[in-house]
């Protein structure tokens, strides 16, 4: 078995719970924006915010939670073509359920 020692400096239980607070103000952004998004219908700019803070706290759970980022470059390859494949069947499906529509030429 290899040994440990070429992987950096794991990250402190501090830096675990600087990145948890994170995540709640992320989310809690998130929940103000559905609100935000009854008051004042922002419609597609609220979904595409929504869309991005999702994928921003996917990134740093994976990379900070799942230690994707002191795994070998070819896992994170596959993380990362998983989550493009799941945003473009979440487009599919809500552009099939007439939520979001495609414009074409």
């Amino acid at each position: 078995m290899a040994s440990d020692s070429h992987h950096p400096q794991h990250p402190s239980i501090s830096q675990y719970w600087k990145i948890a607070g994170l995540l709640a103000v992320l989310t809690a952004i998130e929940v103000s924006l559905f609100y935000i998004d009854d008051a004042l219908e922002l419609g597609a700019l609220n979904v595409a915010m929504l869309l991005i803070l999702a994928a921003l706290k996917f990134v740093i759970v994976v990379g900070w939670y799942m230690h994707l980022r002191f795994e070998r470059p070819m896992l994170n390859r596959f993380f990362a073509a998983g989550f493009i494949l799941a945003l473009g069947l979440y487009g599919v499906v809500l552009a099939a359920m007439g939520i979001v529509a495609i414009r074409g030429s």
